[in-house]
C-alpha cells in the first residue's frame, strides 16, 4: 500500500516474475503491476481490483488494512480479468457493494463471472460524491475493450486512466520521476504499438474530449506499470504523437532465413539503405521478440520484408509477424518484399500481398534471387536498399523528419 496523493491510495500488486501476457501474446521482460486505488474519504471506493491468481491476498490486505464492510462502492473501469479478477471472491464477502460501470462493462462482467450484482451503469460526465473528493466517469469504449472508461477523482486532479497510459513494467518505485526514462518510454511506446495501435483514430478523438472537459490533471494513474505525476500530460502529448501515424524516419527489414540466402540479401539491402542515410534495423523474425519487433515496425516509416520459399510459401515465424501486423492495421507506412528460392519461388509474392492486405503501401517491385546470390546479385541488392531509401525519403514531409 501507499498513498499516492491525500486520502488515495495504490493496493495493487507488483508481479516481478511475470514474462509473457495475455496468453503468450505479450512479452513482459521487465514484469508489470496491477493498479488498483482506494479512495478514503467520507465513503470508501474501490477502482479495479488485481489479476485472478492474486485475489486472495490481495483481498485479504484490504480487509486488514481498511475493512471490506467500509468499502461502500466498487468502480471497475475495465472487466478484463487483469483488472477485475478479484472481483467474484471480493463480492463473495460484499455481494450487496454496488458496482459503477459502463453499460458495456456491466454485460461484459455478467458474461464473465455468470453473476448479477448490484450495478450502477454510468456514462461520461456522470459522477459519485464522496465528501471531500467527487467521481467523475468518462467513457473510453475501445480503448482497447468496448467496456472501457477512466475514472477522475475531482479535487485530487488525479486520472485513473485504465490500460491507456500505462506499461507492462514494474519497478521498486512508483512515480515516473524515480525510474530510468529510457525504459519507460520503452514500455510505453511497446504498450502502445501492440495493443493500443489499431485505435489511434479513437484515442485522437478521447484525448480531444478530455481536453474539452477542462480538468486539472496532476495524476494520471493507470492500470499497469508506473504513475505519472510529474508533468502527467507528457504521456497524454505522447499518446498523440503515437495516434498520429507515428514513425521515426527509419526502415525495418524483417526476414526469415533457411540457408542463409535471404539473409545476406537482407544485409545487403540495409547497407544501401545507409548509403542513403535511412537508418536500417535488420530483423530476422525467428530470433526476435514478435512484439520488440511490432514495436520497430511501428517506429518505421517502412519496412521490407523477406522469405525464403519453402512448400510453395513462406516460413512460419515471418507468417506470425505478419499476422500480427496484419491486425494491428498501421497506417501510412511503406513496404517491399524480397527472398531466395530454389525451384518455385512464390515467397515474395505472397509477402507483397499480405503486405497490401495490411494496409502498407507497396512502393517497389519485389527483389528475388534463385539459390545463394553471387557478388554482383548482392550489389543489384544495395542498389535495391537505396532506391527504396529515396522513395522514402520522398514520402517524408518537413513536419515528420525526425529531429
Amino acid at each position: 500500500m501507499l498513498e499516492i496523493k491525500d486520502k488515495i491510495y495504490w493496493v495493487g500488486y507488483k508481479d516481478w516474475e511475470l514474462k509473457k501476457f495475455h496468453g503468450d501474446e505479450y512479452s513482459t521482460f521487465r514484469g508489470s503491476s496491477y493498479n488498483s486505488y482506494l479512495i478514503k474519504d467520507e465513503k470508501l471506493a474501490l477502482v479495479d481490483t488485481v489479476w485472478t491468481p492474486y485475489h486472495e491476498g490481495f483481498v485479504e490486505e484490504l480487509d486488514r488494512l481498511f475493512g471490506l464492510d467500509k468499502i461502500d462502492l466498487i468502480v471497475i473501469n475495465h472487466c478484463e480479468v487483469d483488472h477485475a479478477g478479484s472481483l467474484a471472491y471480493l463480492m463473495e464477502k460484499i455481494p450487496d457493494t454496488p458496482i459503477y460501470c459502463t453499460k458495456k462493462g456491466a454485460e461484459m462482467i455478467k458474461k464473465h463471472f455468470h453473476k448479477d450484482w448490484n450495478f450502477q451503469v454510468v456514462k461520461t460526465g456522470d459522477s459519485v460524491d464522496l465528501g471531500h473528493y467527487k467521481l467523475v466517469f468518462v467513457e473510453a469504449p475501445m480503448l482497447h475493450w468496448p467496456d472501457t472508461m477512466m475514472t477522475y477523482v475531482q479535487g485530487a486532479n488525479v486520472l485513473l486512466s485504465n490500460d491507456p497510459f500505462g506499461q507492462h513494467y514494474v519497478s521498486p518505485h512508483y512515480f515516473n520521476d524515480q525510474v530510468d526514462q529510457g525504459e519507460l518510454y520503452y514500455e510505453a511506446l511497446k504498450y502502445y504499438a501492440n495493443i493500443i495501435t489499431p485505435f489511434s483514430k479513437l484515442v485522437l478523438a478521447k484525448i480531444k474530449e478530455l481536453k474539452s472537459l477542462n480538468l486539472p490533471i496532476d495524476m494520471i494513474a493507470p492500470s499497469h506499470g508506473i504513475i505519472w505525476r510529474d508533468n502527467p500530460m507528457q504521456i497524454v502529448e505522447k499518446y498523440e504523437q503515437w495516434a498520429n501515424n507515428y514513425h521515426e524516419g527509419s526502415v525495418t527489414i524483417l526476414y526469415d532465413t533457411m540457408w542463409g540466402a535471404t539473409k545476406k540479401m537482407a544485409l545487403a539491402i540495409a547497407r544501401g539503405l545507409e548509403n542513403k542515410g535511412v537508418p536500417a534495423k535488420v530483423i530476422n523474425t525467428a530470433k526476435h521478440d514478435k512484439n520488440d519487433i511490432i514495436t520497430e515496425v511501428f517506429r518505421s516509416k517502412g519496412i521490407i520484408v523477406g522469405s525464403s520459399t519453402v512448400n510453395n510459401g513462406i516460413l512460419s515465424s515471418l507468417a506470425a509477424v505478419l499476422e500480427m501486423i496484419k491486425g494491428l492495421k498501421f497506417k501510412q507506412k511503406a513496404a517491399a518484399s524480397f527472398g531466395s528460392y530454389g525451384w518455385s519461388g512464390e515467397s515474395v509474392k505472397i509477402v507483397e500481398e499480405w503486405l497490401k492486405e495490411s494496409g502498407f503501401e507497396i512502393i517497389q517491385e519485389s527483389k528475388k534471387i534463385q539459390w545463394d546470390p553471387t557478388a554482383d546479385e548482392l550489389k543489384e541488392c544495395v542498389a535495391y536498399g537505396e532506391a527504396f531509401a529515396e522513395k522514402i525519403k520522398a514520402l517524408i514531409t518537413p513536419e515528420q523528419a525526425v529531429k
